[in-house]
């Protein structure tokens, strides 16, 4: 049996970045909580997207919750959320006892459609947060969404835990609304194992939201919390490898890139087989390379013939307006995001395959055609 060819797997860089920082960590005992790796980790992070300020967090979906606090949701708040997802970003809703009402995407980008976004607002005009995600490295059409949500004045929330690294209009996205969230799990185009990132040009609420992750310990000698806290901080050893990893960011962008192109290339003759969107204002990180299947060849064919093969692929993101535990919430739109994930499927995005691998990849594709 060959390698085994993963979906997107942690990248560490050949230079070593990673373990400078984390050994620093260690000479110097700053083990955990904090120090001067979260503190640098935040300042470059903010730096890099263009935000004024940055808070470092256990997960992106820590993220999301402190900004949806943030944004003062509370029990019985409308929250418009992207149903083609996955269900970190629905979560947090939850937890902050608000209603989401699920919106669709369209074909052109894969992400929230601004008309679906739109009926919502006609149809819930005292809705109190928008959370759109860009999928798969994909940016949405963040000016109608944009526009949108400042005629309602709303709070906009980007769930940007796929797309770091990728811009919209030249303009990283997770910095057009009012808070972003970027995620460095271990399948993330830069990973730090877990870990998040909550970014705003209000500095005011970032530090709130770090004072919410710390268990909202007060400024008083003994152990006094006036709010409720929780223990949300990322360690200063899991931000020294995020300071290492950001900086192969760029090189990590190419690779996916490269990699989707190859795809393009070497599949967009078969019958029934289109790419994810590729629009002139969107500049993608490619995170997964997505096809869309309409032929007889099905996404499961072609899962199981690489599972075969050791090589992992997966479907698109359930919709969770079909989620089971979702299901009891109000959707918007029509059957774009179901029918992307009936005929979806992610191919091996991982920056650590070779050109072979990829040829594999696609030579494996492509027999499925010629039986």
């Amino acid at each position: 049996m060959a390698n085994r060819i993963f979906l997107s797997s942690p990248h560490m860089s050949d230079e070593g970045y990673e373990m400078q920082y984390v050994k620093e960590a260690f000479d110097t005992n700053w083990i955990a909580p904090l120090g001067e790796n979260v503190n640098s980790f935040e300042k470059e992070l903010a730096t890099r997207v263009g935000s004024k300020a940055a808070a470092a967090l256990s997960s992106g979906t820590a993220a999301l919750h402190l900004a949806l606090r943030a944004a003062a949701v509370g029990e019985g708040d409308i929250v418009f959320c992207q149903s083609l997802t996955f269900s970190a970003t629905a979560n947090p809703i939850i937890y902050q006892q608000a209603i989401p009402v699920f919106i669709d995407s369209d074909y052109a980008t894969w992400n929230m459609c601004p008309s679906s976004l739109e009926e919502a607002f006609e149809k819930y005009p005292n809705v109190k947060a928008i959370i759109v995600v860009h999928l798969y490295g994909l940016s949405a059409d963040m000016d109608k969404i944009v526009e949108l949500c400042n005629k309602y004045q709303v709070t906009l929330i980007e769930d940007a835990a796929e797309s770091l690294g990728t811009y919209y209009k030249g303009k990283q996205t997770g910095t057009f609304g009012d808070y972003g969230i970027f995620s460095f799990n271990g399948n993330k185009i830069i990973t730090t194992s877990s870990g998040g990132m909550l970014v705003s040009n209000n500095e005011e609420r970032v530090a709130k939201a770090r004072f919410w992750a710390t268990q909202s310990r007060d400024a008083a000698r003994h152990y006094q919390h006036s709010e409720l806290g929780f223990n949300y901080r990322m360690s200063n050893v899991v931000a020294g490898i995020g300071r290492g990893q950001l900086k192969v960011l760029d090189q990590r962008v190419k690779k996916k890139n490269d990699i989707y192109n190859c795809y393009k290339k070497g599949l967009s003759d078969l019958e029934g087989i289109s790419f994810m969107p590729n629009n002139e204002w969107d500049s993608p990180n490619y995170w997964l390379s997505s096809i869309i299947l309409t032929g007889q060849v099905r996404p499961t064919d072609i899962m199981d013939v690489l599972e075969k093969e050791n090589i992992e692929s997966r479907p698109v993101w359930k919709p969770m307006h079909k989620q089971p535990y979702f299901e009891r919430f109000d959707y918007v739109g029509s059957d774009v995001a179901e029918t992307l994930f009936e005929n979806g499927i992610c191919l091996p995005s991982d920056t650590k395959m070779s050109d072979r691998d990829i040829e594999r990849v696609i030579d494996i594709i492509r027999g499925l055609w010629e039986k």
